[in-house]
């Protein structure tokens, strides 16, 4: 695959995660609690993607015993971990604090990626990472509150963007020992509903679950925002280094914001607009093709 390509399927996947938003206010207007809407979301993703599977090409469920490990730390300590520590710093500090401290993800893929795969950290990369960082800082409006946190929160909130990175490292261990996008997604849901609907206590809000508005925000943010931006991301990082596939991932607190412009009516006429525009500005800046060395 080519690295346009691949370029594009994070992008879009990630345009994807950007909707998760209308579809959790969905689902806590019914009542869920945070980490129930965390079970519900993985769950519902494991059901319809074994469901397609079983379907259509049931080969892309075998997996070896001995690389169940890949999808312990996709499924379990990366995607339920980070969910954890982001609602946990949301509460000990404030959504906007939380979003940036989610968004230093980029920072410890890059550190991950030099250290396990030899990617180069070019001047390229840096540059990008600095600019997607501001413009999330711009995004998530941290100079409009002058609020003191505490430091555990702020240290949970760092946690959240280590496990947000791991996604991409794992995933990318299961890549390299031959599995498809699609496997890959599937068992990252499937271990992380294991791990998501004890911690939940799911089983608690039942009469909640029978609810129109349950099923159509449980396919939304579970299928809708789960399944395919996770195949679509998973695919792209066949042919894009871990570290840029990182850092084009971020779109999605700008898709975020223009949702609750479009939505929700939240002014984007602040530094916030600034933030969109140097977030897609560091996506064109890795997008620009290489300059080849005079021979």
């Amino acid at each position: 695959m080519n690295s346009k390509k691949s370029c594009a399927l994070i992008m879009i996947g990630a345009s994807l995660w950007g909707g998760i938003g209308v579809f959790f206010n969905m689902l806590s207007d019914v009542g869920f609690t945070q980490m129930q809407v965390v079970a519900i979301r993985v769950t519902a993703a494991a059901v319809a993607l074994t469901l397609y599977l079983l379907a259509t090409d049931r080969a892309k469920l075998r997996v070896k015993l001995r690389d169940c490990w890949c999808f312990v730390g996709t499924g379990i300590v990366s995607l339920v971990f980070f969910n954890w520590c982001y609602f946990t710093a949301i509460q000990m500090t404030s959504l906007a604090v939380a979003a940036v401290l989610l968004y230093t993800s980029p920072i410890f893929v890059m550190l991950f990626s030099a250290v396990l795969f030899h990617e180069a950290l070019t001047p390229r990369k840096l540059v990008a990472l600095v600019v997607t960082f501001i413009g999330c800082v711009f995004v998530a409006g941290v100079f409009g509150g002058e609020n003191a946190y505490s430091p555990l929160g702020i240290f949970i909130g760092i946690c959240s963007g280590v496990g947000y990175a791991l996604y991409s490292i794992f995933g990318r261990f299961a890549l390299e020992k031959g599995y498809s996008s699609v496997t890959i997604s599937e068992y990252t849901f499937v271990f992380a509903t294991i791990s998501a609907v004890p911690l939940s206590m799911i089983w608690q809000a039942a009469p909640l679950l029978a609810q129109p508005q349950t099923l159509v925000g449980a396919l939304g943010i579970g299928v809708l925002c789960c399944v395919f931006p996770f195949i679509l991301y998973t695919q792209g990082l066949a042919g894009v280094e871990t570290g840029k596939a990182a850092i084009l991932a971020t779109m999605e607190p700008a898709v975020a914001a223009v949702l609750s412009f479009l939505l929700y009516r939240e002014s984007l006429f602040n530094l916030k607009g600034v933030g969109i525009l140097l977030i897609f500005a560091a996506v064109a800046m890795l997008n620009q093709p290489a300059k080849k060395k005079a021979a």
